[in-house]
């Protein structure tokens, strides 16, 4: 499958198959999304118990007006907007909010849309910084967001609703009970080894290696009291990532990415929790108008500085939503193997359709191409798994893309 841009006129994207037919694919790109003209443009700096608001008049060249600082909580928040669209004698549809991402989440724009108003929450990486400017207040934030919001220079972040935000926190507390895992048993193996004990069997942490550390004999009564607490802590560990597996299987049943998640373990390397993991970390992928902006999110694409005739390409970017990309780099290390469905991955391509099936067939076959052609010019582990991951991304854009045209010829039939 090649992926080539559509002239800029047409607003889509075109897929260019290798039978040389191509296929027109719009898309929306939400943080591209335009809004219309408003009268009054108000930007918040929020914090977790203040939010500093300043407001910015269309068509106006001056500054903004600070308007105060006030308490975080939602009810203050109304309030103060309702006295602004009083004051300026606007209704809601004439107002744009803008206020930077940031630990606070989505909470304040979910009740801001919930209530009528139009909502950007901006990026804060890609605002344009002044480097001359040396002082930085909570009151300059503010009035800086209003100013650029009116003059349309911020880039919106997707706003995932609120079960998809649920789903990602429990698959990201799910990643870091693992994280608690492995770094306790890297805890116990040192101190095991300080202490001069070596276990020979096949491998760690089975049944039988568990039962070699709780028959092990220490030298001092500490030592031992040491080692019950590492197997305990081990233990805990266990079972709280069963657990948290066990409610992401219950929870994606009633939701609504679940077709995605189930299409998506058609791939080889995807199970349930790295299908859920993925999906609820990228949301809709409609938003993305072509594979490559879906890469540059995720950070997966090469850094660049250019200039004139000379070409210069780094690392990749690492920009954007690392967890998803974490994932998608220790999937595509399946890639390494000989194209072939094995038996679970025949069960889970039950019930998926032909072409979902093709799909992941022919992913199967190019990743391992690409894999084995990079090795053979002799690059970096670490390099090839990642360039392999980058073109995965790829298809799974487009398998975005045909779910969603199956599931309009469904509504059409």
């Amino acid at each position: 499958m090649l992926f080539t841009r559509a002239p800029r006129s047409c607003g889509a994207i075109r897929i260019v198959g290798h039978d040389g037919r191509a296929e027109q694919q719009t898309g929306i790109n939400l943080s591209m999304k335009g809004h219309a003209m408003k009268k009054v443009y108000i930007g918040i700096d929020s914090h977790k118990s203040s939010n500093s608001v300043a407001v910015a008049n269309a068509g106006g060249k001056e500054g903004s007006l600070f308007y105060g600082k006030i308490s975080g909580s939602s009810p203050n928040m109304e309030r103060i907007l309702r006295r602004i669209m009083k004051q300026h004698d606007v209704s809601k549809e004439d107002v744009l909010i803008g206020y930077e991402a940031g630990p606070c989440g989505f909470v304040l724009a979910r009740r801001l849309l919930q209530l009528g108003f139009d909502v950007i929450v901006a990026a804060p990486s890609l605002m344009p910084q002044k480097p001359g400017v040396k002082v930085k207040t909570d009151r300059r934030d503010a009035c800086k967001i209003a100013e650029l919001l009116r003059d349309g220079q911020l880039t919106a972040v997707h706003i995932p609703d609120e079960k998809d935000e649920a789903i990602r926190d429990l698959c990201r507390a799910r990643t870091d009970a693992v994280d608690d895992l492995r770094r306790t048993r890297q805890r116990l193996g040192a101190f095991l080894l300080r202490n001069g004990h070596v276990y020979t069997g096949r491998s760690n942490w089975t049944e039988s290696h568990m039962r070699y550390l709780r028959e092990l004999v220490m030298p001092d009564p500490s030592q031992k009291v040491a080692l019950e607490e590492y197997i305990i802590s081990i233990n805990a560990a266990a079972e709280r990532t069963q657990r948290l597996e066990q409610y992401m299987e219950r929870l994606q049943q009633d939701w609504s990415r679940t077709p995605f998640v189930k299409a998506l373990q058609s791939f080889r390397g995807f199970q349930m929790v790295s299908s859920m993991v993925v999906t609820s970390e990228l949301g809709d992928l409609a938003r993305f108008v072509h594979p490559r902006k879906l890469m540059g999110f995720l950070g997966m694409v090469p850094a660049e500085s250019s200039s004139g005739s000379r070409r210069r390409q780094g690392s990749i970017t690492k920009c954007g939503n690392s967890h998803a990309r974490w994932m998608l780099v220790e999937v595509a290390h399946h890639y390494r193997n000989p194209p072939k469905v094995s038996k679970e991955l025949s069960v889970r391509q039950e019930g998926l359709s032909r072409e979902i099936r093709a799909l992941s067939w022919r992913a199967q076959n190019r990743l391992h191409q690409k894999y084995i052609r990079l090795k053979c010019r002799h690059l970096h582990e670490n390099k090839v798994v990642v360039a392999v991951a980058r073109e995965l991304v790829g298809f799974i854009w487009e398998l975005s893309m045909l779910m969603k045209q199956q599931d309009s010829v469904a509504l059409k039939a």
